[in-house]
């Protein structure tokens, strides 16, 4: 059987889905292939979407026009706003969802999608082919070798694209471990991927092995929560999608428990059978969120450990319990679990496991995730070294739109320009650009942390960076695009009222000082009090009846309209400050450098400088700044050699 298309994405997980449907949103005729139907976007791990960072990163997938925050709201079944206690800057949306409805809802969402066809096969060969002369792809400066025209599946068919991305996940020649047992697999109980890695490192792309893991799943039944504390959601406003409706699923408690020494003897005891440590496992697992096992290695001082008890669906009795992800053998991890109070007559689905699988260097792709080396391939996901739905929904909604841009490059005479987010613009733009410049040497998590612009990255402006770029690229929708124009106008009428509404001190000042804020000595400008850390506009509406009624005429989503207006009249000074910053940077950005250099005979850089330059092939000089082992020194001598 032969199949013709404009773009395959070979893997239905979460970066998969959401490339999927941005490429054929986009206009192209696009073919999803997954080995089960019924496991599309399936959590592998934790049932949760969001979280520090993460959360943002999936709201920017809903202001390009993504679906990882529809589907999030519509199967939540409990919401958080993280870092509430800090500022704006590092507010985090996390919620914890049913696993069974978000399968089905993306499902949904697939189905839905035109220009999408869903194929379950298994991808077995990359078929590619070589070009000698002509320029292969508009997306990648300098000419590539060889261009992707399709896969062969391991049923014989042969599917034929202008562009393939690649998103298989940990299903590349996975090896789950459990004790000293090892088995051949992508997921528990799902069959591994073997040769297809092969196909595409013999045309010179290099791969190597990541290990991740995941926790026990307990029965619910089995729990005795009177000696669990108990941790309820938000019923606020708050949700993940800057459009569609608010949370419908019953909303559940997460509970609170803690390991203790008892557990720890019992982990520690059996340490010689961990597969981390005795030697079965080879690869590197991610730091920042480590087995069990391990943060008692590198944490011996500790007496315990967190542990959060988290459900998996509305209607399951299996709970997920975040924090104890372990690779031990199953007894001792049972044993181990019944020294916790709340669990002394525990029932488990199945233990933790770890599994180990292949991924591709980052760094031989371009800020479009294309590859360097075979024209109009592309990669995201896990496949790219990193790990969590989120970053992988992520780099699979830039994937889409720039495998859709290449699809229609090969057929067009005018090139299409590729879709690139500067680090200043959004976090999958850190993302990308961390990825593709520095490369990885252990699994991927984006933290708020690696943005050095957080301050113009928040979650709750991600459509006011995004959406208009998405809309005139042809991802985000004319309806997305005209409930963000009714939002900007909406916020854009109350930021003029507040820096327009004159206060005048005998009005307001005994209501201030109720408040706990210093009355005021002459008149000022509404915006004057909204700057004042003590107020807020909950507390200003109380104090200023003209104020509440203005609020009260807001659109839809009026809570989240003031929010945002709120934010950007108390940050104004912050946000301009770090706007400034970000623009000397883009002067940088501007500097192209590709194909200028020629770094081996480059005498007036240093050795290792030299060495990563020609290996990463930078854009632009700020690309070149961003690489370990090249100085300001360096970046200082180019500019000097760019000049003369």
């Amino acid at each position: 059987m032969v199949l013709k298309y404009d773009v395959i994405v070979i893997g239905a997980g979460h970066a998969g889905c959401e490339a999927a449907c941005a490429a054929a949103n986009m206009g192209a005729r696009t073919c999803l292939i997954t080995m089960d139907m019924n496991k599309i976007a399936q959590m592998s791990c934790n049932p949760a979407v969001g979280g520090i960072a993460k959360g943002q990163i999936v709201r920017e997938i809903d202001a390009l026009g993504g679906q990882m925050g529809l589907v999030t709201d519509a199967t939540a079944i409990q919401f958080r706003m993280l870092n509430r206690s800090k500022g704006p800057a590092v507010w985090s949306p996390r919620a914890q969802c049913d696993r069974g409805k978000f399968i089905w809802q993306w499902r949904t969402v697939l189905d839905e999608t035109a220009n999408l066809d869903i194929f379950q096969d298994q991808a077995d060969e990359l078929l590619v082919e070589d070009i000698p002369h002509a320029p292969s792809s508009t997306l990648t400066p300098a000419t590539p070798p060889k261009r992707v025209t399709g896969v062969r599946t391991i049923w014989g068919a042969e599917i034929y694209a202008k562009a393939v991305i690649i998103t298989c996940g940990t299903f590349l020649n996975g090896l789950l471990h459990i004790g000293r047992k090892m088995i051949a697999g992508g997921r528990i109980a799902e069959p591994a991927v073997a040769h297809f890695t092969e196909s595409i490192t013999r045309h010179g792309i290099m791969s190597a092995r990541m290990k991740t893991g995941t926790p026990v799943r307990i029965d619910k039944r089995s729990v005795h929560f009177e000696d669990m504390e108990r941790q309820d959601g938000e019923t606020g406003y708050y949700q993940f999608s800057y459009m569609g409706s608010n949370r419908q699923l019953q909303q559940l408690p997460c509970w609170v428990c803690y390991t203790n020494e008892e557990v720890h003897k019992t982990l520690l005891g059996g340490l010689s059978d961990s597969p981390l440590y005795n030697g079965q496992i080879k690869s590197i697992g991610p730091r920042y969120c480590p087995s069990i096992e391990t943060k008692l290695v590198t944490f011996p001082d500790r007496t315990q450990h967190l542990l959060f008890l988290e459900p998996e669906g509305e209607h399951t009795n299996e709970m997920y319990l975040n924090g104890f992800s372990s690779s031990l053998p199953m007894d001792v991890q049972i044993e181990a679990l019944k020294k916790i109070p709340a669990l002394r007559d525990v029932k488990v689905y199945r233990p933790g496991y770890a599994i180990e699988y292949d991924f591709f260097d980052p760094t031989q792709l371009t800020h479009s995730l294309e590859s360097k080396i075979i024209a109009g391939l592309f990669m995201a996901g896990q496949v790219n070294g990193t790990t969590g739905y989120e970053e992988a929904g992520g780099q699979g909604t830039l994937a889409g739109i720039n495998a859709a841009i290449a699809a229609g490059n090969a057929g067009s005479g005018e090139p299409l320009t590729p879709f690139h987010l500067k680090r200043d613009e959004a976090y999958i733009g850190v993302l990308v650009d961390d990825l593709v410049t520095k490369g990885v040497d252990e699994p991927y998590r984006m933290f708020t942390s690696r943005a050095e612009y957080r301050i113009l990255l928040r979650q709750d402006d991600a459509d006011a960076r995004l959406t208009e770029r998405s809309y005139k690229t042809g991802l985000a929708t004319t309806e997305r695009h005209e409930w963000w124009q009714q939002k900007k106008s909406a916020i854009e009428e109350i930021e003029r009222f507040c820096h327009e509404y004159a206060i005048k001190p005998k009005v307001v000042n005994s209501a201030l000082e109720a408040a706990g804020s210093t009355p005021l000595v002459y008149g000022c400008k509404l915006e004057d009090l909204v700057a004042r850390p003590e107020l807020n506009f909950e507390k200003l509406k109380e104090i200023i009846p003209d104020f509440a009624e203005k609020i009260s005429q807001l659109p839809n989503r009026q809570q989240e309209i003031a929010e945002a207006a709120e934010i950007h009249i108390k940050y104004k000074g912050y946000i301009e400050r770090e706007r400034q910053v970000a623009e000397k940077m883009h002067r940088l950005e501007n500097i192209k450098i590709k194909g200028k250099f020629s770094y081996p005979t480059l005498t007036a850089i240093s050795t290792e400088a030299r060495q990563k330059l020609e290996k990463i092939q930078p854009e632009t000089l700020a690309q070149a700044s961003r690489i370990p082992g090249v100085s300001p020194s360096d970046i200082n001598a180019m500019l000097v050699l760019l000049g003369r």
